[in-house]
């Protein structure tokens, strides 16, 4: 229904192009930056963001720049959720962390270096192929999602949250913010490219909110249950870090019917767009049912 690796191919050689050759100098920080970036990324939310857009039949090379964006954003957060004083993970995709390879001064500034050029990136090739009007509303959903209303302040709440009892409430903002946010900005950027209604827009809002949900609690019952060979990093890390997760929370049978439930409930907020969101439906099957 969607091509994978057609379009892995396809966001791979635009993140080739928008990024710096590892070889320019300070040589260090771009071969630290393409380390991560082509680590072997699923480029889930590229897909996403395109599948999104393809409702409304934008092409691919107006919706590049910002699903690009994103993905140097997802990359930035990966680097640094690993260093020591946050999660403290050796490993990354199958590979050796960041910090690992290129000491933890050359992660953190990586990280960094994503983060600004993703508002570069999109500011600057987002108005060869976009309305200015609409990169501008582009760079608020980045800048949004991104920041302490929603993937860092989700951080911030797992972080402070390691250890103290069990909440439902605390643990929906986490999964909501931390993740749940870059996964609405997919969303939604794909939207705004696609020349959406505000109704439409709205829809599309509340499918991200289902799946960003479903994505990590799917991520925590892996975390429990995965194959370390194919998640590409150790099992456990939640419980030994304790962690709220939906499987310690409710159970992992209830953390399972929440992520069917989850689905469930996205199909029904793009019902609106009848066969138009096909692809977009069958991404989100493949996130819930993934197995890294």
């Amino acid at each position: 229904m969607f091509d994978l690796i057609k379009t892995t191919a396809m966001v791979d050689a635009a993140l080739n192009e928008y990024l710096a050759p590892a070889s320019t100098f300070p040589r260090e920080i771009h071969e630290a930056v393409r380390y991560s970036v082509f680590a072997g990324g699923k480029r889930l939310r590229p897909m996403l963001t395109l599948a999104t857009a393809k409702i409304f039949g934008a092409p691919d090379l107006a919706v590049l720049p910002a699903a690009c964006a994103i993905e140097l954003v997802h990359t930035y957060s990966l680097i640094h959720d690993d260093l020591p004083a946050l999660d403290n993970d050796d490993f990354r995709r199958g590979r050796p962390s960041s910090h690992k390879v290129f000491g933890e001064a050359m992660a953190i500034l990586a990280g960094d270096a994503l983060l600004t050029r993703a508002f570069e990136l999109l500011s600057v090739e987002g108005v060869k192929v976009l309305p200015s009007a609409t990169v501008v509303r582009l760079v608020a959903e980045l800048g949004r999602a991104a920041g302490a209303a929603g993937m860092i302040g989700g951080q911030v709440v797992d972080i402070q949250s390691e250890g103290q009892p069990p909440n439902a409430e605390i643990l929906d903002y986490i999964h909501r913010h931390k993740t749940g946010a870059l996964f609405t900005c997919c969303i939604r950027s794909g939207a705004l490219v696609g020349g959406a209604s505000t109704h439409e827009i709205d829809s599309l809002t509340a499918f991200a909110g289902h799946i960003g949900l479903a994505f990590q609690i799917v991520d925590d019952i892996l975390d429990v249950i995965g194959d370390e060979t194919k998640l590409g990093k150790k099992i456990g890390s939640d419980e030994s870090k304790h962690k709220m997760t939906y499987p310690a929370l409710f159970g992992m049978e209830n953390a399972k019917k929440k992520a069917d439930d989850c689905l469930q409930a996205a199909r029904e907020e793009v019902r609106i767009f009848g066969k138009r969101a096909d692809k977009l439906l069958w991404l989100a099957q493949k996130l819930v049912e993934r197995e890294n």
